[in-house]
């Protein structure tokens, strides 16, 4: 079989397994948060955090509950860190320095899992499962939460009441991620993942030296990084660990868990709003785009130009073989155009426009289909951009699902797509204008440039992955990946939780023969043209210093 068949059929049986479960996933989700009964175990989380959680909140209650939460889980894990020398389970590993346990913390609890460390050569077993492995939960939890009160806020009409944030971060939690991740782990194992809790032992010597390898509950933890889109792991290599990811089949079945809930959440959206057709049109963008981007990515690294190439029947440099051109690009795709950042191959081998496609998933926003819970709310964004950019053209009072987009919404939507490129951007210019961030790149040139570029595009869209080749653990790169992803996570939030209050204080205007037709294929193309044409104009300019200028170099 042919490698460009075999990643054919690796994409098509990725559909198909994907499209199995989309409508009993999503509607499972969708009865998760409107049903008004608690489990058992949930009303002990309750007590336990003292929250009521039959009491409605408003947005700015909601988002009160989001950022006194987030900013516990980054102190704790902060605290956990700094104290790991003298925890047990440590496995002789010292407590981790200021800058990097705070960019840890911050990455973790971002959902971006960006890691300036190997995993392990510095984190003890308490740190990896009592810390690392509850933020992967709760962090995707909280992006999932947050969605939700955004389609409550168009369904709901004359109360700004956007439903209770503790009790959808623990249902969240307890009935769709622990769920789904038993059953994950379970799997992983059976491929070969490791799961056990032992030491550091000699494996053999190794280039002159003695090889060492630790243990760890790396299944478990593997399984949540990917289905809630956090990325990271426990080994340096990531996904192209064999413990982490053993073979050909755990490959599919991790794409598999990084797009299963994004994808599943259109349905759920469609359900909540009393439209199937509405999710599935939202559906269709994002497969559209993802589809589009899959296709790209194997068509530039099978078939770039060169004799190296030539001979490896493709890019393979920085790939597994037991994964191959066509798994890797599939898992470069999925990892990028979500806010997952785990990788099975290194994509500063890839080729420049590969690199290029990588770079451009995460700018698009991550919204194809995104990341759990922020792949739903920044694709509705867009639809709320693309309604009223199609209100402009026919001269009329933009609507979407019966609710009006007037300026207050309008401003709220644009704040939520100017924050990101502001950071990805001023973050870059800085570090390349100035001498010691710069002494970080391995490579000089258009490749060097992206390095950083892919650094802050990473970092500020809650990705996590690296371009590879930029030594992060500096104090620089710590501190300020450690505020653009903080910010990049919590300042949108901001921005969706006040135009979800805003669109359920609204009175639901009927329909008439003037209202666009949101359901229909025609909207799905106007809102994939929206998406393309203001990434392009706000990233081409820094795309041609660093992806396309390499790319047509070569």
């Amino acid at each position: 079989m042919s490698p460009v068949l075999a990643g054919g059929l690796q994409l098509l049986a990725l559909v198909v397994a994907l499209g199995l479960v989309y409508r009993p996933l999503g509607d499972h989700m969708a009865r998760v948060y409107s049903s008004p009964k608690h489990l058992r175990v949930e009303k002990w989380a309750y007590k336990v955090i003292g929250a009521n959680p039959a009491a409605e909140m408003r947005w700015p209650a909601y988002l009160r509950g989001v950022l006194a939460f987030s900013a516990v889980s980054v102190l704790f894990l902060y605290l956990l860190q700094r104290v790991q020398g003298f925890l047990p389970g440590s496995l002789g590993f010292s407590s981790i320095d200021p800058d990097q346990a705070f960019n840890t913390a911050a990455s973790f609890v971002a959902n971006t899992n960006w890691q300036s460390y190997y995993g392990e050569q510095a984190m003890g077993h308490v740190v990896q499962t009592g810390g690392l492995a509850v933020q992967n939960f709760v962090s995707a939890a909280v992006g999932m939460a947050v969605a939700v009160a955004l389609v409550r806020g168009f369904v709901r009409a004359r109360t700004g009441e956007l439903g209770n944030f503790w009790s959808d971060l623990v249902r969240g939690t307890v009935r769709i991620l622990l769920p789904i991740s038993v059953i994950g782990a379970l799997v992983l194992v059976a491929c070969g993942a490791l799961q056990n809790f032992s030491g550091i032992h000699e494996v053999g010597q190794f280039m002159g030296g003695v090889q060492q390898w630790n243990g760890g509950a790396v299944a478990s933890q593997e399984v949540i990084k990917e289905l809630g889109t956090n990325g990271g792991g426990y080994f340096n290599a990531n996904s192209a660990h064999p413990f982490e990811n053993p073979s050909p089949f755990s490959n599919l079945f991790e794409i598999f868990l990084i797009l299963v809930i994004p994808f599943s959440l259109t349905r759920t959206f469609g359900t909540m709003v009393g439209s199937g057709r509405q999710g599935y049109a939202i559906l269709a963008t994002m497969a559209t785009i993802w589809l589009g981007f899959s296709a790209l990515m194997m068509w530039t690294e099978f078939h770039h130009g060169g004799p190296a190439f030539d001979l490896a029947g493709g890019a393979m440099e920085g790939k597994e073989t037991r994964f191959g051109i066509g798994g890797s690009s599939i898992f470069a795709v999925a990892t990028t155009l979500t806010s997952t950042g785990a990788v099975n191959s290194f994509h500063s081998s890839y080729t420049g426009f590969g690199g290029g496609i990588t770079l451009l998933g995460m700018q698009l926003g991550e919204i194809a289909p995104g990341g759990v819970g922020s792949g739903l709310y920044g694709m509705l964004i867009m639809a709320i951009i693309a309604v009223f950019i199609a209100g402009l053209m026919v001269g009329r009072t933009p609507e979407y699902l019966g609710k009006k987009i007037g300026t207050r919404q309008i401003k709220f939507a644009a704040c939520y797509i100017l924050i990101t490129p502001a950071l990805v951007l001023g973050f870059t210019a800085a570090a390349m204008a100035l001498d010691t961030p710069g002494n970080s790149m391995t490579n000089t040139g258009a490749h060097g440039f992206s390095e950083i570029l892919y650094a802050y595009t990473s970092g500020a869209n809650n990705n996590g992955s690296a371009f590879a080749g930029l030594n992060a653990d500096t104090q620089w790169f710590n501190s300020t990946l450690g505020i653009a992803m903080l910010l990049g996570r919590f300042l949108p939030m901001v921005f969706v939780l006040a135009l979800a209050g805003s669109l359920a204080e609204q009175t639901p205007v009927p329909e008439t023969a003037g209202t666009l037709r949101t359901e229909k294929p025609l909207f799905s193309g106007l809102l994939v043209g929206t998406i393309m044409i203001i990434t392009g104009l706000t990233y081409f300019p820094a795309l041609a210093l660093g992806p396309l200028a390499e790319g047509l170099a070569s």
